[in-house]
């Protein structure tokens, strides 16, 4: 019992910290609130004709909440309400908290971003990369240079998804147990997987999204010698105040947990993975750095404000703000769409680039999308997503539980209701 009331506190606390000044009107901190009263019609849309089961949206500026709002079910079989406190499988907006850790390593001199991944993981040491073949035998050369931290950082590795279904590597992945979510293997033996398997693309050369996050992961349990979950809640997650995230959702939390869907080809919910008899009601036997995460708005949110802030929030310095600019800025050399040909991403390819665990905006006009410059930006397979833009001291989180991402535009369609909401 006494967990339980302790629990509330912690969320409680949580909540007042992400308050700010959210009790003022909107204009105060610079947005309208009738265009943003036009967010309420379009969640209640999205639930009344059956797109999403439920979904929460919260909107801050200048340090304050704008808009937080939740709507529909969270699950339609018992009826649960989705509300701003509903925990949801955030999958790939782990990444970002990975990369941080990643970064914070970097600050300590444990490493440098261009020093070859084998250094730390010697399984590396001797990649090759596809150059053609079939399924029962394909053909390699050796990899023109190694692959370095700064290439995981930013995808462009030559690693891959299994789950794709492109191209020759990604059947490999699925053929060979590439699968980080999976119950019976450690971190260390799946990348060991990963690293006995030809590259996608020479190292530098191509933007693919994969499974370096992953591969960070266990670099962060190497470097440290400890348990790659451990260092990310101790070192990440509490210090950010963020009392909800983790890779499993405990007992006391499970009826906060959303079901998850699908939609089937008559446009139907299906369920994808229930809010009790599912693997997250346990802590799993590999903790993915890359989708392993579980979290709420309100801590989401904090995240989002420990960027803004420059590395820093409520006080708590993780990263200097050098560090965070160097994340937030692009590394290719030009847009995803320069890069090869991506298979799949968590965002537009054209007018978009990317950072050190983020998507960043490069020009709006481009990408065909309101935004700034400098934005970064991601999200989850089930849809979830975020976009911080510092430009506009703005920080939007999107939570729902929908797979796959690709289902519904509700992300652009989002974008489009907050930046039309600013009015200074």
């Amino acid at each position: 019992m006494q967990g339980g009331v302790q629990d509330r506190q912690n969320r409680q606390d949580s909540q007042d910290r992400n308050d700010g000044d959210a009790g003022a009107d909107p204009r105060a901190l610079g947005l309208c609130p009738e265009r943003l009263g036009r967010i309420d019609g379009w969640m209640d849309r999205l639930v009344a004709e059956g797109k999403l089961a439920g979904l929460s949206v919260t909107v801050s500026r200048r340090g304050g909440t704008a808009y937080a709002r939740a709507a529909g079910r969270a699950d339609l079989a018992r009826g649960t309400p989705f509300t701003e406190d509903t925990l949801t499988r955030i999958y790939s907006m782990t990444k970002p908290l990975t990369s941080v850790m990643v970064m914070m390593l970097y600050e300590e001199g444990r490493f440098q971003l261009d020093d070859p991944v084998a250094r730390f993981l010697p399984e590396f040491s001797e990649m090759r990369v596809l150059t053609g073949g079939n399924r029962n035998k394909f053909d390699s050369e050796p990899a023109r240079r190694p692959i370095t931290i700064r290439d995981l950082l930013t995808h462009t590795s030559g690693l891959t998804y299994g789950f794709m279904e492109a191209t020759l590597v990604d059947e490999l992945y699925r053929r060979n147990g590439v699968d980080f979510h999976q119950p019976e293997a450690t971190l260390a033996e799946v990348v060991g997987r990963v690293a006995r398997l030809p590259l996608l693309s020479q190292p530098g050369e191509q933007w693919n999204y994969s499974v370096a996050t992953d591969v960070l992961g266990h670099l962060v349990a190497v470097v440290t010698g400890r348990d790659f979950a451990e260092v990310l809640r101790e070192r990440v997650i509490r210090p950010l105040g963020m009392v909800d995230t983790d890779f499993f959702v405990p007992p006391e939390k499970l009826p906060r947990l959303a079901a998850n869907y699908t939609l089937f080809r008559d446009r139907s919910l299906k369920l994808y993975d229930d809010s009790v008899d599912t693997p997250y009601a346990r802590p799993p036997a590999i903790a993915s750095g890359g989708g392993g995460l579980v979290s709420t708005a309100a801590d989401y949110l904090r995240f989002c404000r420990f960027i803004l802030g420059g590395g820093a929030l409520d006080g708590v310095r993780l990263l200097g703000r050098k560090t965070v600019a160097l994340m937030l800025a692009n590394q290719l050399p030009g847009d995803l769409a320069s890069m090869g040909t991506p298979r799949f991403a968590e965002s537009s390819y054209t007018g978009i680039g990317f950072g050190l665990g983020f998507s960043v905006m490069l020009d709006p006009v481009r990408a065909q999308i309101l935004g700034s410059p400098g934005e970064v930006a991601w999200g989850g397979v089930a849809s979830t997503a975020f976009w911080i833009d510092p430009a506009e001291d703005m920080a939007v989180v999107l939570l729902t539980q929908l797979v796959p991402s690709s289902a519904l535009p509700i992300r652009r369609e989002l974008r489009v209701l907050t930046y039309a909401a600013l009015v200074d």
